[in-house]
């Protein structure tokens, strides 16, 4: 069908391949906890942007050129770990902050609006995006996953690729909105327990710490 030798499998994989935390979905999550769904969608949006972008370079060849190229490879892979880390160290810095209660005394300043300047500052879209597309294990995991399935001898590959792109993109969504409440839900649940929230929000900082430590040490191969 559509030049795809094996869709259910493809799906199977999918679905416990996307369902492996990564830096993607924990940073949609923490911006649900903190902003709310709607923000958190915007983030959402720079995830399923990013992973098109990933499997449209893949789709051209662009991967291959990444894993063939050392250099090139190494270029991405600490920038992507270089970004994760300052990621990491402005959730840190806000724990701090937030355990030591400096939020809740600018919150009764009538002169000060916390929220708006930090959403402006953020730029959830724009942050997703970038951690997408510095992610050059992501780009090699599309090239090596997706031509598992794709029929060498069918006469459209492109919609092969489109296919399984719609797939992988509709399983992402629906675990993202999934992420999105369930964080939002959180966030209702312990907005009062500020120091709970603090060692939450530094331990999404310590795993990003994780995650850029683990790219940082990553292989083309």
């Amino acid at each position: 069908m559509m030049g795809i030798t094996d869709l259910s499998t493809y799906l199977v994989g999918l679905a416990l391949i996307i369902l492996l935390p990564g830096p993607n979905s924990l940073y949609v999550v923490s911006v649900a906890a903190r902003r709310g769904p709607r923000v958190a969608y915007r983030a959402a949006a720079g995830v399923l942007c990013g992973d098109t972008v990933l499997m449209t370079l893949s789709a051209g060849g662009v991967a291959s050129l990444l894993q063939t190229t050392p250099v090139l490879f190494a270029v991405v892979k600490f920038a992507g770990a270089g970004y994760l880390t300052w990621l990491a160290v402005g959730m840190l810095r806000g724990a701090w902050a937030l355990w030591r209660g400096r939020e809740t005394r600018r919150a009764g300043r009538a002169d000060e609006a916390p929220e708006a300047p930090k959403e402006a500052v953020e730029r959830p879209f724009r942050r997703a995006l970038v951690v997408s597309l510095l992610n050059p294990k992501a780009i090699l995991f599309f090239i090596s996953f997706f031509v598992q399935f794709v029929d060498p001898s069918y006469a459209h590959p492109v919609l092969s690729f489109l296919t399984l792109g719609a797939w992988a993109q509709l399983f992402s969504f629906t675990y993202l909105s999934v992420l999105i409440f369930s964080g939002t839900f959180l966030a209702a649940t312990f907005r009062r327990r500020r120091r709970l929230t603090a060692g939450l929000s530094a331990g999404a900082g310590a795993a990003f710490l994780g995650f850029a430590a683990k790219l940082s040490l990553a292989s083309a191969g």
